[in-house]
Formats: structure tokens, sequence, C-alpha cells
């Protein structure tokens, strides 16, 4: 039975949330939380990497690139690992590979070890969010999704506030060995919690048993989940929002703002922390008119596309060599609503499948953002080798990609109204016959 719910009633069969929801909840999100620190971690050591590994700007960018590009190709197979095996095995595996890929990273002697450290990091970090989702979707009602989700991501932009604070102090007190080394400790601690505090559900709540036919089921589970207007403009919702903030707090924001704009390293990374700050702020708006505005979700998102741009433009166009601080401060407090934004895509997809696909539709969909922003990591680093460092031509590589994205959205979504207005009159009609 479908889990959607009706002007904000529980529908039968829904979890019931709660204290021990929040509990279990917050240990698969702490997860996550690591997951980003440890995703991060480069974005202020980009330098430090350039100097350690003796590379230029398309070789830096590669770091980056090979993660996300893991990640994204890990999205399909771990959201049907998860709706096969469970939150508590996936989120495990993810734990242990992502904690030993930033092991190997703070001991790489080489550049091509340090590739392969970065890998590893994406293949477990890419098992972590779709898991934290489903472990929502298990443990809170149905209505809850939104904000639910929303929680999860600015947990996330912690991490990455750590990582520009914390991380960004540790590296240039104690040095690049001892801060990514010690920093793998908090996988060690959420790997305990994980395995003796996590449940996939509540008790009485277990999920059918699925059949599994071998490739058979595989494809069925991807078709199923593609074909549904919903999940495709979740997909381009997330890959035309969520790209910008990525690759400025990723990888080139730093170099940025301190090569192309002239600020101290000091100032810069104040600038991405505000980017992370606005994220966490913006997060909690988002959720809040979500949840209780559904028509809200494509203008939020179209609107937080169309703002990112104008920012953008007027950054890289500024008449000077250099844009006035309060025109970077607002650049980077609006860049902080891309996350959030992105999150927006999962309300699509959501409510467009049963809940047995749920992890198969959240990979489809987080796998937007990854792939633009993996894209954008590439133009910009080749850019900025072809034109000996113009940023402004490496960074306009963004309106291109957002183009795409919004063509994309505007073309799915009013299929995808269509059908999620089916399946609210099915389950209300369902709701009535289902004796309570």
């Amino acid at each position: 039975m479908s889990s959607a719910t009706s002007a904000g009633k529980i529908l039968p069969g829904d979890p019931p949330g709660g204290r021990r929801a929040i509990a279990v909840w917050s240990i698969g999100v702490a997860v996550y939380f690591v997951a980003v620190i440890f995703r991060t971690s480069l974005g202020v050591a980009g330098l430090d990497a350039v100097d350690r590994f003796h590379v230029n700007a398309s070789a830096l960018s590669t770091f980056s690139i090979l993660q996300l590009l893991v990640y994204a190709g890990m999205q399909i197979p771990v959201g049907l690992l998860v709706d096969r095996l469970g939150t508590k095995k996936v989120l495990g595996l993810g734990v242990v590979l992502f904690t030993v890929g930033q092991l190997g990273f703070a001991f790489s002697p080489s550049y091509g070890m340090a590739l392969a450290s970065r890998a590893l990091l994406g293949c477990g970090d890419a098992m972590t969010f779709i898991s934290v989702l489903r472990l929502g979707n298990r443990w809170f009602p149905a209505r809850r999704g939104p904000m639910v989700a929303q929680l999860a991501g600015l947990v996330g932009m912690a991490g990455n506030l750590v990582s520009t604070l914390v991380l960004a102090r540790l590296l240039h007190g104690i040095g690049w060995t001892a801060a990514f080394a010690g920093s793998a400790l908090a996988g060690v601690v959420v790997f305990v919690l994980l395995l003796l505090f996590l449940k996939d559900h509540p008790e009485g709540h277990e999920p059918e048993p699925a059949p599994h036919q071998g490739a058979a089921y595989v494809r069925r589970q991807i078709a199923l989940s593609w074909r549904e207007p919903g999940t495709r403009l979740g997909l381009w919702v997330h890959f035309t929002t969520q790209f910008p903030a990525m690759v400025f707090l990723l990888l080139w924001g730093m170099p940025f703002l301190v090569e192309a704009q002239g600020l101290s390293r000091g100032t810069a990374g104040g600038l991405l922390t505000l980017v992370v700050l606005s994220n966490m702020a913006v997060g909690l708006v988002y959720g809040q008119i979500i949840a209780r505005h559904h028509a809200a979700r494509l203008p939020l998102a179209l609107g937080t596309v169309g703002a990112t741009a104008v920012l953008w433009a007027a950054t890289l166009a500024y008449p000077a060599d250099r844009a006035p601080m309060w025109l970077l401060v607002v650049l980077c407090a609006v860049l902080g609503a891309c996350g959030p934004a992105s999150m927006i895509g999962f309300d699509f997809a959501r409510p467009a499948n049963p809940p047995e696909r749920q992890g198969t539709a959240s990979g489809i969909t987080n796998m937007g953002g990854f792939v633009a922003s993996m894209t954008t990591l590439f133009a910009v680093g080749v850019l900025l080798d072809a034109t000996g460092d113009d940023y402004a031509v490496a960074f306009s590589s963004v309106f291109v990609l957002q183009a795409v994205g919004v063509s994309q959205i505007l073309r799915l979504r009013r299929r995808a109204a269509l059908r999620e207005r089916e399946r609210l009159v099915a389950s209300r009609v369902e709701t009535v016959h289902v004796p309570v």
C-alpha cells in the first residue's frame, strides 16, 4: 500500500516516528556527516595538494572528478542494494570503504595512490545518503519526508563546515598526514555506533520480502523507476540545482577566491563557511515551506537556479579586476541555497514510486547533481589550463549546464504533476477502503 499522505494524515502502515525513530535516524545521519567531512576535505586542501603532488589544475580536478564519477556510478547499484539488503548492511560497508579511503589519502606518497584513495572514498560515500533517505522513510510518517530529507542535508552541510573550519586549521597546524589520518578516526566511531544501535525499521513495520530474479529483477526495478516522470524530474532538479555550490565547495572555491579575487586564505575560508551556514539556514526554511505547500517545490527550485545564475554572471562580468566583497558575500549566500534546492528533487521522486523502489528511485535522482558537478569540475580545470587561469571563462561553464537542466525540468513538469495527481487520487481511494 502506498505510504503517501492526504491532508497530513498518517495512513495505515505508516511508521510512528517518535523519540526512538529520531535516535536511530541520528546514527545514520552521523555516518553521512562523517562521509561529507571526508568528501569535502579536498576543498580546503586543494592548494596544498598542488604542492604535495606537483600537479596542475587539470590534474587537481581529476581528484574530485574521479571521486564523483565513482559516486555517481554507484548510485543505482546502491539504491538496488538498499532495497534488497537494507540500510544497516549498506551503511556499514560504506563506512569501512570511506574510512580506508581517507586513511589511504593521508599516507599517499604519490599522485596515483592518492587518486585510488579518493576513488575508494567516493565508493563508500556513495552508500551513505541513499541509505539515510531510506532510513527516514522507514522510521517516520511520509508527511515528515520533506523535512526529514532537508534535515539530513543540513547535517551533511555541517560536515562541510567541519572541513572548512576544523580540518583546514589542522592541515596547516599539524600537517597533511596527521590531519587526514586523525580525521579518519571519526569513521571508526560511527562504525561502532552503527553496529550497536542502528536498526533498519521499527518493530511491526518490516517490509514484505521482495522476490529476487537476478538481472531481470534489477532491470525491472530500474525501468519501473525511470518510467515515472517524477523520477526523471527529480533527477533534473537535482542536476540543475546542486552543482554550482558543490563545485565551489568541493574544489574550485578556494582557488577562485585566493587567486582570482586576491583574498587571503582566512577570508576565503570565511566565505566558504558562509556558503555552508546559508545552506543550513535555507534548508530549514525550504523544508518547512515544502512540507506545508507542496506546490512550492518547482518555484523554489527554479528560483534558486535563476538567483544563482544572476549572481555568478554579476561576479564574473564585474567591470573591475576583482569583484567587491559585498558581491562575493551575496554570491556565497545564494550558493548556500543550492543544496536545499537539490533536495527538492527527492520530493518529486518519492511520491512517484512505491516503498519497494524508493532506494532505486533515490539513487537515480541523486546521480543528477553529481554528474553535473563532475562535468563542471572537469570543464573548469581544462578551461583554466587552456586560458591561463581565466576564471571568468572557466566558470562560465556553469551557465551551460544550468540551461540544459532547466530545459529538461520545463519539459517534464506537466507529466510529473499529472502522474502525481493520479497517484494521490488512488491513495485517497485506497485509504477510504482500508479499515483502521
